[in-house]
């Protein structure tokens, strides 16, 4: 089969202030970490040896899965950083230099590897890919997706002749300067001999000086094109995009925790809503301990994470509650993504608890 590499050591700075207190792979959907997904994703195609390497908050994701065996598979981790004045610091050495420091370790890439970004959801169908890659005789392959040409802007694009071969990239064209419509989805197929391309002990990224190189020595390099549905959380309006698209069902393969208890509402454990006084319109999931108030109200697609108060009188429309967030009365947010310490909107306007300008009140509903 093959092994899987996630590369999760980026400090997600695109996404903060989701990225505060999380590492990105640990941002969740539907309650569950995107890690998460990738992870049995890689399981269901018989991937069962994933090497992952960490930097940033790396307790959060190791504490979470361990060893792998909650999903049957193994699950190893490469901590990236170094020691300045007697602290440990996080210092990631780029997502190519990462994966030459753990093949310098140990070898562990002795077969054709798969290689995912942590922050992305894929339904991607890995036995056709890894098919293609091995016919072609491919030392490495790109997995690309087309995206319309209004949106290149916002992607790494690959431009290859009519046999896949790799000619050149284009890192976020212009849509009248793109040469191609395929875009880079942070998917790559790497055979062992790619890795002794990495010079050893430097920071090196895959995207911008692996490839090139590739290209250059005009080495087996393909760019594969394929359908599946790839959902990149790049910033925090493609987040809130991401949980709108998954909450109307429109992703495949994304079951709603909890039980539905009326159409498009789904409700955990022990939670605490007058239904005959308050609004709910769905779609809605409300996590375990929610409280909601008689004459508050929720427009879905919304999520309400467990632990939450709902206010009299508050409105929650299209958004997003991470867990033990309490919303003021009478309040009204749309549209946003609400914690206990920050709300941020779909453009990435942050709000933080406390700021005497901000209109908005909320806070932490644990005490």
């Amino acid at each position: 089969m093959a092994k899987g590499m996630i590369l999760a050591a980026g400090q997600g700075t695109r996404v903060r202030p989701l990225t505060k207190d999380l590492p990105k792979p640990m941002i969740p959907i539907l309650g569950k970490p995107v890690m998460e997904y990738l992870i049995e994703h890689l399981a269901s195609y018989g991937i069962k040896e994933i090497m992952v390497n960490v930097a940033y908050n790396h307790h959060k994701i190791e504490q979470y899965f361990g060893d792998g065996h909650r999903w049957g598979v193994q699950i190893g981790y490469a901590y990236e950083g170094v020691r300045e004045h007697g602290e440990v610091t996080p210092k990631p050495f780029g997502s190519a230099g990462g994966m030459r420091r753990i093949q310098d370790f140990s070898g562990f890439f002795d077969e054709t590897t798969l290689v995912l970004c942590g922050d992305a959801i894929i339904d991607l169908d890995i036995g056709a890919a890894l098919a293609e890659h091995k016919l072609k005789g491919a030392i490495a392959s790109v997995v690309t997706l087309d995206v319309p040409l209004s949106e290149v802007e916002n992607y790494g694009m690959v431009v290859a002749d009519d046999n896949g071969q790799i000619l050149s990239f284009q890192e976020k064209p212009k849509p009248s300067e793109a040469k191609s419509t395929a875009a880079s989805t942070g998917i790559y197929i790497f055979e062992p001999e790619v890795l002794k391309l990495i010079p050893p002990g430097q920071v090196y990224d895959i995207g911008s000086q692996l490839f090139p190189q590739l290209v250059e020595s005009k080495a087996p390099f393909f760019a594969q094109k394929r359908f599946f549905n790839w959902i990149d959380i790049g910033r925090v309006s493609d987040y809130w995009a991401v949980l709108q698209r998954v909450l109307r069902g429109e992703v495949a393969q994304m079951n709603m925790p909890g039980r539905e208890v009326k159409p498009g509402i789904w409700v955990g454990l022990n939670t605490q809503i007058p239904w005959d006084q308050v609004t709910i319109e769905g779609p809605v999931y409300i996590g375990s301990s929610v409280r909601i108030e008689p004459g508050a109200s929720i427009i879905g697609p919304s999520w309400i994470g467990h632990g939450c108060h709902i206010r009299s009188g508050a409105k929650v429309v299209r958004s997003i509650l991470f867990e033990y967030t309490r919303i003021a009365a009478d309040m009204t947010f749309k549209e946003m993504i609400v914690s206990p310490t920050y709300c941020v909107d779909q453009s990435g306007e942050t709000l933080y608890r406390g700021d005497e300008t901000a209109q908005l009140r909320w806070g932490d509903s644990r005490a």
